[in-house]
């Protein structure tokens, strides 16, 4: 804890918000922990800005984070919030924080509840963000809290029907989360030994005709059973299991994972950012730093301009579905 700058700091809100991530615990527990250490008030705000604006608090200690980091989901719960989406819903919002006398509000979540949090900084909130979500699509990070755990789900998924798959000599269409990103895709794609991947940013480029033609081709030299990973992004995976079993004659199934891919014990990986996060949210409070976001860029944790890092750019490296196509052979 050595190098913190002492500041004045009294009281601080933490909140869960959007799409619950393995790991948030992990966050929360470290916040809170970490604040405690240092004399800080901490209220655990429930609901998310729902629950800011509804006034769903409570004063949270050390006991109350003991046995957390192996949860999935969030302990202080989170919810979507349409008052967020307007001025009267913001200004409340801003109001119950200076009434709560907190000096800063630490979210834990995507890149929604950042666009949240930058409009509460206009209002007068210190808000401080740590990025969560299974997606990987936040800008500014290499790393969001939740996305190891949830290619982790689906690796083992993809394990159990690769099992039933060569059985039956099947092909298995898969689809996993990830939104509007193929992050989860590609990487379930590569983990799993998937032969195809269709993800959003190739949509344009890899249609069903072309992941029939490579089903074909991998059939013609010997290959008994087929594994296609599909991103929600892309959507129409009955359709596509449909298409390929009528003009192959290969017996298909569609597998939808859904939110089982948000639930579950966070990894290694997702407890080791999330406590490294939530410790350096609240250093970054303590050194007198304003509307900031917390980061992970090689190899190190980062704290950034708040507003700064939800315009930087950020893209999935084509090179992974390269190798994927060379390893699927």
């Amino acid at each position: 804890m050595t190098g913190m700058k002492e500041k004045k700091i009294k009281k601080i809100g933490v909140l869960t918000s959007g799409g619950d991530a393995p790991g948030m615990n992990a966050a929360i527990r470290a916040v809170v922990r970490t604040a405690r250490y240092h004399d800080i008030d901490v209220v655990g705000i429930r609901k998310g800005y729902a629950g800011l604006i509804g006034g769903e608090i409570k004063e949270m200690y050390s006991k109350d984070v003991s046995n957390v980091m192996n949860l999935g989901g969030t302990i202080l719960h989170t919810a979507r919030c349409p008052e967020m989406m307007t001025e009267e819903g913001l200004d409340k919002a801003a109001a119950i924080y200076k009434i709560l006398g907190l000096d800063a509000l630490v979210v834990i979540g995507g890149d929604g509840s950042y666009r949240g949090l930058a409009e509460l900084s206009k209002r007068g909130v210190n808000g401080i963000g740590i990025p969560a979500t299974i997606d990987l699509d936040m800008c500014g990070t290499e790393y969001t809290i939740g996305f190891d755990t949830a290619v982790n789900t689906g690796m083992d998924a993809l394990n159990k029907l690769r099992d039933t798959s060569n059985s039956h000599e099947r092909c298995s269409v898969v689809e996993v989360m990830g939104r509007d990103a193929g992050y989860i895709a590609v990487w379930c794609g590569m983990c799993g030994g998937a032969e195809e991947v269709m993800f959003p940013e190739e949509k344009e480029v890899i249609d069903s005709n072309k992941v029939i033609q490579q089903i074909l081709e991998n059939r013609s030299i010997g290959k008994r059973h087929n594994l296609i990973v599909v991103a929600e992004g892309v959507g129409g995976t009955q359709k596509l299991a449909k298409d390929i079993q009528e003009i192959t004659g290969i017996q298909t199934r569609a597998t939808i994972l859904g939110h089982l891919q948000r639930g579950g014990s966070p990894t290694a990986t997702d407890r080791m950012h999330a406590s490294m996060m939530g410790y350096y949210a609240v250093k970054a409070i303590l050194d007198g730093r304003q509307n900031v976001a917390m980061a992970y860029n090689n190899g190190k944790y980062e704290v950034l301009d708040l507003l700064e890092s939800m315009e930087m750019k950020k893209t999935l490296d084509q090179e992974i579905y390269d190798v994927i196509k060379v390893l699927a052979i």
